[in-house]
Order: structure tokens, then sequence, then C-alpha cells
């Protein structure tokens, strides 16, 4: 059985994160962190990492980057294997995030749903093939998600650029510009409203046509199955320290 620590179980996401174990006969939830304890679940809460004294074979973090920060140093202090799907995440945090997977295995990534990561490699495709066209990135979540663009938006955006050698930039705000739009920019706008879950378009534009590939996530149980099988792929391979995500698995 793989032993689970959840990090942010309060959040949405942490108890779809919990549900999934819960039901799964090769994992066992063994506790979880969060700012509060609310006294309403049958595993563990901890507000402080230094109280924990479950063992875990594996910690799945579902929270905001400040926390992510903290449960990483925790990790590492313990030599357990984590699984970061926060997003929002600064340069100076994911510099730390890599300099930690020299230490302990982290696998990280801003979706952890498959069919996601297939649309970046589609994307990444489409764009070495549409040389030229215009790219637009279209992201809309609920109105309670703090981070924008959306992690999701970025990991697409990133995807697209390192196909063309990384040689575009990105436009978050027009508002402030007059100017006509650079063929070598990719543009991103963000959309807050209702209770989406997800959804991502990227638009290629051409003189007489356009191009539009769109994912919708019906569901956050999509992304919390996507990181336990991560939890479970990054244990049962016995991984040495490194960075893993998503297209280490096969």
């Amino acid at each position: 059985m793989i032993k689970v620590l959840i990090n942010g179980c309060n959040g949405k996401m942490g108890q779809e994160v919990a549900k999934i174990v819960n039901s799964d006969n090769d994992c066992v939830l063994v506790g979880g962190v969060d700012k509060e304890n609310t006294g309403e679940y049958t595993f563990p809460v901890y507000t402080n990492v230094d109280n924990i004294k479950e063992e875990a074979d594996v910690i799945i973090d579902f929270s905001i980057p400040i926390a992510t920060m903290n449960i990483l140093r925790y990790a590492k202090d313990k030599h357990i294997p984590i699984v970061i799907a926060t997003t929002g995440i600064n340069e100076e945090q994911e510099a730390e995030i890599r300099e930690a997977s020299k230490v302990i295995p982290v696998f990280k990534s801003a979706n952890m749903s498959f069919d996601i990561n297939l649309m970046c490699r589609i994307v990444a495709n489409l764009a070495k093939q549409l040389k030229g066209n215009d790219i637009e990135i279209v992201e809309t979540h609920h109105n309670r998600k703090i981070d924008s663009p959306s992690g999701t938006a970025m990991l697409l955006a990133d995807s697209i650029n390192n196909a063309l050698d990384n040689t575009m930039s990105y436009e978050f705000n027009r508002h402030d510009k007059h100017e006509k739009r650079s063929k070598n920019e990719i543009g991103i706008s963000s959309i807050r409203g209702g209770n989406i879950v997800g959804e991502h378009s990227v638009i290629f534009f051409s003189e007489n046509e356009s191009f539009e590939i769109k994912h919708t996530s019906y569901s956050r149980s999509v992304f919390a199955d996507g990181a336990v099988k991560a939890a479970k792929f990054i244990v049962d391979n016995k991984f040495e320290n490194g960075f893993y995500d998503m297209n280490d698995i096969k």
C-alpha cells in the first residue's frame, strides 16, 4: 500500500484527491496538511508540518505556492517524493523546486490531465507546420481561481514556444498597447466566471482561415486522478532523485 499525504487537503482539489485515494486499493491516506484543521476528516490534519507523526511514501500537493514551498522543504528533510500540482509558481520558486529535485524525486505538472498534455504535443506540432500564423490562447476558469493566466495556459504557450526555438514572446495585456500585433507573440487571455472547471483554446490565425484546438474539463476528478497516478508512478518505479512530468508517464 502506498501511504499518501495531501498538502492542501481542505481545498476542492485536495478533497478530490482524498476521494480518489480512498477508493484506490493500492493507496491509503495517512494524513493531510492545511492552514486549518476543521475536524471534519477521518484522517489526521496538521496545520504545522513539524507536528506530522505519520510516515508517508509520497506527498501530493494541491495548494498555493507559499504552502507548496513549505511542504517541499518538509519533503526534502524527510526524503519523501512529492507530486506538485499547484499553479502560480514564480521563477524563484521554480528554481527552488528544481534544486530540491537533486535531493528527492519531484513530479511537477501545471495540469495532471493526460488529454491536456496530449494537447501540448499537438499544438507544438501545429505551430511548426503553421509558421507565420498569429497564435492566441484563451483560458476560462471559475470565479474563485486566484492565479492568472492559468498554469495550463502557460504550459501550452511554453510547448509552442519550445517548438519554435523559443522565438516567441507572451502578450498578456493589450489594454496599454497602441500598436499592431507582433508576429512573434503569443497572446494569452483569461476569463473568470461561474463554476467552470477549465477551458483552454489555442487558435492559429492566417489571412483567410483559423484553426482552433480546444480542451474542456467537466470535473476536477480528472486532475485528482492524474495526480494519484503520478504518485503511484513515481513510487512504484522507485525513481532516483530528479525532476519528472506527465511526459514521463508512458
